[in-house]
C-alpha cells in the first residue's frame, strides 16, 4: 500500500463538506479568507463548490457577507477560477486570473494575480483591473514567464465563456445549485 497516496486522499473533502478558502498576493501576504464555502464535487484536478451567505475577511481585517448563493469553480491546470453568482434577474460571473489551487489541512490556497473578468447576466464581459495588475506586477516583481501564462489563460477563458463550457453553461449552474439544496437540507 503506498502510504503517501492514502494521506493525500484523506485530504480530499468530500461533498457536503466545508473549506476555508484563501487568497494571497504574490509577495505570499493574505488578500481575503471565504470561511465555510460547501463543497460539492471534488476530483483530482478541480473542486467545485458554493458560498451563501459566506463570512469573507478582507487582509484589512474588515467583514462581509456574501448576498447571493455563488458556485465557485477551482482547477488545478488553470490560472483561473470562476464564481457564477445566481441571482433572481439571471447568473453573473467573476473570473479571477490566478493561479492554479493548492489544498492543505488549513485551506483551499490560490494567488490573486489581479486581472479580473467579469461576465455580466447579458453575457457583455469585461477585463477588470488592468491598472492594479500592471501596478502589482511591477512592485512584486512578476516574473515574465507569469505575465504569459496569465494573458494565455485570459484567451483560454474567453473561449469558454464564448463557448458556454464548464461552469458557464446553464445547465452547470443549474445541476450545482439543485444538488447545493439536495445537500443542505
Amino acid at each position: 500500500m503506498n502510504f503517501g497516496k492514502l494521506v493525500i486522499a484523506l485530504n480530499i473533502p468530500k461533498e457536503g463538506d466545508f473549506v476555508t478558502i484563501q487568497s494571497y498576493k504574490h509577495d505570499g501576504s493574505l488578500h481575503r479568507t471565504w470561511r465555510d464555502t460547501m463543497v460539492l464535487k471534488t476530483n483530482e484536478n478541480s473542486i467545485i463548490g458554493v458560498n451563501d451567505h459566506t463570512l469573507v475577511t478582507e487582509s484589512d481585517d474588515r467583514r462581509w457577507v456574501t448576498r447571493e448563493p455563488a458556485i465557485v469553480y477551482f482547477h488545478k491546470k488553470f490560472w483561473f477560477n470562476i464564481i457564477a453568482m445566481i441571482r433572481e434577474e439571471g447568473v453573473s460571473y467573476y473570473c479571477n486570473l490566478a493561479s492554479p489551487f493548492v489544498l492543505d489541512n488549513e485551506a483551499l490556497k490560490y494567488i490573486d494575480y489581479d486581472l479580473d473578468v467579469k461576465v455580466f447576466k447579458d453575457g457583455e464581459k469585461k477585463l477588470l483591473d488592468v491598472e492594479e495588475y500592471e501596478r502589482h506586477r511591477k512592485e512584486m516583481n512578476y516574473p515574465t514567464e507569469i505575465d504569459h501564462i496569465l494573458k494565455e489563460n485570459v484567451k483560454i477563458l474567453v473561449d469558454w465563456i464564448n463557448n458556454e463550457r464548464g461552469p458557464f453553461s446553464k445547465e452547470y449552474v443549474d445541476i450545482w445549485y439543485k444538488r447545493y439544496h439536495q445537500l443542505k437540507k
